[in-house]
């Protein structure tokens, strides 16, 4: 049974973290499968959205702890092992922004530490009610300063800073108001509703949202002006696009488009 499943429907993967048994943890193994994905993903324009879901009774609880102490059995005490996990684990989350498909998590039960940055890297998020969502290291000892980075750029700075020095969990309607997700849902809805939003991504112009996704992010972390220089030339380069042309004229002609990609 493989670690990490995929099953495509049509233009949407779904990827499925499948260790129930350990909370689908960031294992070395589930983070190379994810890796491994993401890189297959970047190459596959038909293509136009994933959703992250994971089996059991947890979205995903983070990194293995079990693993991490067994790492620490090194002459160096695991230093050279936990700078190379969490370097591995910040090169999946920014692959999710970087990917050209846009990302929707699924969280459902709990997801915490790196899970609840897993949640936080995605571009969207539909939860289950009543998700329980935290960064709680802190009450082992451990800050969790990796996942502080995804979660610091979806909610406000007092609001992150809270939740990492408390170590308290947040639920489904605190986590919309603080934007960490879309919506929520009741869960027998929550795989129906997940899909009815990628579905409705997937049907767009791949090529219009891959140029979209990437000036997003490059753009809001400009000054104004630069941003909107940049924005300009985005959107020149996107008015280039054959089949930008074709949505407009059939916009026009009222009727609808018939896109190549």
């Amino acid at each position: 049974m493989a670690i990490l499943e995929r099953n495509d429907t049509g233009a949407v993967a779904r990827l499925t973290l499948n260790a129930p048994e350990k909370l689908n943890a960031l294992s070395d193994a589930m983070l190379a499968a994810l890796q491994a994905e993401f890189d297959t993903l970047r190459t596959q324009s038909h293509i136009r959205a994933v959703i992250i879901a994971g089996t059991g009774k947890a979205f995903c609880a983070g990194h293995d702890l079990k693993e991490m102490t067994a790492g620490r059995q090194s002459e160096d005490g695991g230093r050279a092992y936990f700078a190379d996990l969490f370097s591995r684990c910040a090169n999946v989350m920014t692959a999710i922004r970087t990917l050209p498909q846009p990302v929707i998590a699924q969280p459902h039960g709990i997801a915490t530490a790196a899970g609840c940055q897993l949640v936080a890297s995605c571009d969207l998020a539909v939860a289950a009610h009543g998700t329980r969502f935290g960064v709680n290291g802190v009450n082992i000892g451990l800050f969790c300063s990796t996942p502080m980075v995804a979660l610091s750029r979806n909610i406000t700075r007092k609001q992150a800073f809270e939740m990492l020095t408390t170590g308290e969990f947040i639920e489904t309607t605190r986590a919309q108001e603080l934007g960490l997700i879309n919506r929520a849902v009741p869960m027998d809805e929550l795989e129906q509703a997940t899909n009815e939003l990628a579905e409705k991504i997937a049907s767009k112009l791949g090529t219009a949202v891959k140029i979209g996704k990437e000036a997003f992010y490059n753009q809001i972390e400009m000054p104004i002006d630069a941003a909107y220089d940049y924005t300009r030339d985005v959107m020149v380069e996107n008015l280039m696009e054959r089949d930008t042309q074709e949505g407009i004229n059939a916009f026009i002609e009222k009727r609808d488009p018939t896109w190549e990609q």
